[in-house]
């Protein structure tokens, strides 16, 4: 599994597309209404989305994920980092940062490769 992460508009999926060598038809875009997660796709884009709609849900995210860990062995997940500026003053979304945390963090630790991007260049953590 690889996780890759970074700040929203940094270029995450091209890199992933160019880095990998693969297409738009192996992305599976996670939404911020649907607790689903189309598990066959090579690469799993948006998983900050889906924390929110587990969020929204009153579901815990990472015990969801990690009950498909086998699923994700050999896919890429790309996820925003959230957890950087102010605080949100709104309960979900402050809730949502730290379930999107949790995840990141035990994603990363079961991560073969952990990758981060900014300004659309890939720097390696792990």
């Amino acid at each position: 599994m690889v996780l890759i992460f970074g700040g929203a508009y940094q270029g995450k999926l091209d890199y992933v597309l160019e880095t990998y060598k693969l297409c738009k038809e192996d992305v599976y875009r996670c939404s911020m209404e649907s607790v689903h997660i189309d598990y066959e796709k090579k690469v799993i884009y948006g998983l900050d989305k889906f924390v929110y709609a587990c969020v929204k849900e009153g579901l815990e995210a990472k015990e969801l994920i990690f009950s498909h860990l086998d699923d994700l062995r050999d896919s890429i997940i790309i996820c925003d980092d959230i957890s950087q500026g102010i605080v949100p003053l709104d309960r979900d979304e402050r809730e949502w940062r730290e379930a999107n945390g949790r995840c990141m963090v035990n994603l990363g630790k079961a991560a073969d490769e952990v990758v981060r991007v900014f300004c659309g260049l890939g720097v390696r953590i792990k």
